[in-house]
């Protein structure tokens, strides 16, 4: 029976030793309360690092029993890999880099590959436990590699990525030395999730320009598959938070810290010590608020909770300094013997506690420099139920996208934040409780649980949509089937389309004349008295013409403008009018003005401009543009538009490879027909087969053919083992 496989960094429960005896506390983040309810369901399983350094086997045996009882497997880490490959390259380079900081970022090799190592151990491990109709669910930063490492080991398997922190601009990203490897990871899953539009928008930028895979509407086509990029904003479990808010312990302890703090105003933070949150900023803009705002001396109260975090890492050692000095200066500066402008704790407190904060807090003060989500201001506004409340969040939280109703600000700006915390602190009750129910409303209908429910639905979209799409494999079974069928066949037909189906693409289009190896290969296939080779190409005849004139072979050029019948010369095969070309080809130059490394090809009756040696992402901008524009004045006239590969062709609306390919078909009845193709103008070709051919699309996009192989190297030997056949059945003939 299939089931969900969750993959973290670190599993939903904290492993501790006490006198010999391992205990379990569960986690209470937010991944491990939206998903609790799945992985403990059928068999379905979580995988991960308990939180503790276990070497002894015996130990290891023992919890990995202990944690199956609750649907969980540990994946076992090294002090090594602990110090390598999560403080070190997980949260010494990347964390910085998608943050934003890069200034902080370190660059160090044998980082890198202790980062390869422990998510080739993460491979492994889920390798032992999965099946190959499974799900596979991994979660952050940590394990960006992981997705690939298992699509080459389980290439059918569902394997689903979400990242739960930024994805930087690729201005950011193209900055890591190991940039191309890590997005080589990523586009193994068949779903990348991310929180926000942005980061979507970011990562396929990356994926473009340094992989070189467009996108179409969040699809990427990889040539032998495709994938789907998404967001999905992170909700949190609104009901607990909001029922917990409402408890009686949290009602207590309340009444308890209100009754120390008097009748001030609460102003909140809470955050974890990073220098992603702006803790010092915030400060800074407390004080100014304090200098500008003296009406408020004793009439408000920051307190700020700060979660220990990393304090052993000399970049969170200078924040915490600089922190504690900071609300030191402002304390001795303001205070007085009845006030403390700031309460400043440094630890961690459990649910019950941060609870009884929020119901107390008159403003919630969220601005960090650069955040994921933040799911801070979500708790704050679910603890809030029927009671006023101003949530003051920064532009640079995802969440900011979906609390509209928030105060929003620029964390850099810090006259706008000392602006806001004035008008929250002045904001009138009604209003506040407008603004607060709007966003718990939305909070309710998007919690964690409609987040899983939506990312799970989407991943099964794409394995349908991906199977809808593809063609079957030509395997070994099926080429055993067809070389029967092609031994036994005393005619037969062959459609080869030249570009990228038996040649490469180049940058220069003219610069693809064949090799002595295809030379060879088409020789040797057409020397057959039962064989006819017809080669397609978008080319213009003259190039045709000289690469392979001399071959005994059948030639359709310009996509079917023009048609050679071996020892025949060129015809046209109807009649056609070029006068078009010279009013195309004024937009076609002005594109080439405005996009440097473009050109223009021109063909008899056809104009191509190319961008294949263009900025990536520049190239793929123009080309919409171009496309957009062409398909507006061909509505109105009798030409196409082909969106090619990096080149954008106009011609005849009558001209087709399908068109042309059923001259051959009419004038012949072969037993045996192959077609061989590489994008959607070849699709006109598939159409025009009878049901018996065998049609075999170059890459895995989606495709009428019944076929398909991975590249044009795979089609040269597809033919050199149907040569091969040739040559044995003359032997035997010969004998």
């Amino acid at each position: 029976m299939a089931k969900l496989i969750i993959v973290s960094n670190r599993l939903p429960v904290k492993l501790q030793e006490k006198e010999g005896k391992m205990t379990y506390k569960p986690s209470e983040g937010g991944l491990a309360t939206g998903l609790g309810s799945i992985y403990k369901k059928d068999d379905n399983l979580w995988i991960g690092w308990p939180g503790m350094v276990v070497e002894n086997p015996e130990k290891q045996q023992q919890i990995a029993v202990d944690l199956h009882d609750e649907n969980m497997h540990p994946v076992f880490l090294t002090e090594t890999e602990i110090r390598e490959f999560y403080e070190g390259f997980s949260n010494e380079t990347l964390w910085p880099t998608f943050h934003y900081f890069s200034q902080y970022a370190v660059y160090d090799q044998q980082l890198w590959e202790t980062y390869v190592a422990v998510n080739q151990k993460y491979c492994d491990v889920i390798l032992e436990q999965a099946e190959p109709e499974d799900t596979i669910w991994i979660h952050d930063y940590q394990l960006l590699l992981l997705a690939s490492m298992l699509r080459e080991r389980l290439p059918d398997a569902t394997i689903g990525f979400f990242l739960h922190i930024p994805f930087p601009s690729y201005e950011v990203f193209r900055l890591l030395p190991w940039r191309k490897e890590i997005l080589d990871g990523m586009v193994g899953a068949d779903l990348v999730g991310f929180h926000t539009y942005d980061d979507m928008r970011h990562f396929l930028s990356s994926v473009n320009r340094i992989l070189g895979h467009g996108s179409m509407h969040g699809w990427i086509n990889m040539g032998s598959r495709s994938l789907l990029v998404d967001s999905f904003p992170m909700g949190i479990d609104y009901d607990k938070y909001a029922e917990i808010a409402d408890s009686d312990e949290v009602k207590k302890r309340e009444k308890v810290y209100r009754n120390n703090l008097s009748d001030q105003k609460i102003v909140l933070s809470i955050d974890r010590l990073d220098y992603s949150k702006g803790i010092p900023q915030r400060l800074r803009a407390f004080e100014l608020f304090l200098e500008q705002y003296p009406e408020f001396h004793e009439k408000v109260t920051l307190v700020m909770l700060v979660v220990p975090s990393r304090d052993a890492v000399e970049k969170y050692k200078e924040l915490k300094e600089e922190v504690d000095e900071l609300v030191g200066r402002i304390n001795g500066r303001y205070s007085r013997i009845t006030w403390n402008p700031i309460q400043y704790f440094y630890r961690s407190y459990p649910i019950e506690t941060l609870s009884a904060f929020y119901r107390m807090a008159d403003v919630a003060l969220v601005t960090p420099m650069r955040d994921g989500m933040n799911l801070v201001c979500k708790e704050y506004v679910a603890s809030k139920h029927n009671d006023p409340g101003v949530l003051i969040l920064s532009e640079m939280a995802g969440a900011s996208k979906e609390l509209s109703e928030a105060i929003l600000i620029n964390p850099n700006d810090i006259n706008q934040v000392v602006a806001s915390m004035h008008k929250a602190l002045t904001m009138p009750e009604e209003e506040q409780k407008a603004c607060m129910s709007r966003m718990q409303e939305s909070l309710k209908r998007y919690n964690i649980h409609h987040w899983v429910g939506i990312y799970m639905d989407r991943l099964n979209y794409v394995k349908i949509k991906q199977m809808s799409m593809a063609t079957s494999y030509l395997d070994e079974a099926t080429f055993q089937e067809m070389s029967d069928t092609y031994q036994n066949a005393s005619t037969r037909l062959f459609f080869l389309e030249y570009d990228g189906a038996l040649m490469d693409y180049q940058a220069d289009p003219s610069s693809m004349k064949p090799d002595a190896e295809l030379l060879q290969l088409l020789s040797s296939l057409s020397a057959s008295q039962k064989n006819r080779v017809v080669i397609v190409s978008s080319r213009d005849k003259d190039h045709m013409q000289d690469w392979l004139g001399e071959l005994n072979l059948d030639i359709i050029a310009e996509h079917g403008v023009w048609i050679k019948q071996r020892d025949k010369g060129w015809r046209t095969m109807m009649s056609l009018l070029d006068t078009w070309k010279s009013d195309i080809r004024l937009i076609l130059d002005l594109y080439v003005d405005r996009t440097p490394g473009s050109f223009i090809e021109e063909k008899d009756y056809s104009l191509v401009w190319h961008y294949r040696r263009v900025e990536t992402g520049l190239g793929d901008l123009r080309a919409r543009e171009l496309v957009n524009h062409l398909n507006f004045l061909a509505d109105n006239s009798n030409l196409q538009v082909i969106d090619g590969q990096m080149a954008v062709e106009i011609k005849a609306q009558e001209v087709n490879k399908g068109r042309a390919t059923a001259h051959w078909l009419n004038m012949y009845s072969p037993e045996f027909i192959m077609a061989v193709g590489d994008d959607w103008g070849d699709e006109d070709i598939f159409k025009a087969m009878p049901r018996d051919a065998y049609t075999v699309k170059i890459g895995n996009s989606h495709s009428i053919a019944k076929y398909h192989l991975d590249t044009s190297e795979q089609a040269r030997r597809l033919l050199r083992r149907l040569v091969q056949l040739q040559k044995i059945q003359q032997q035997k003939h010969a004998i």
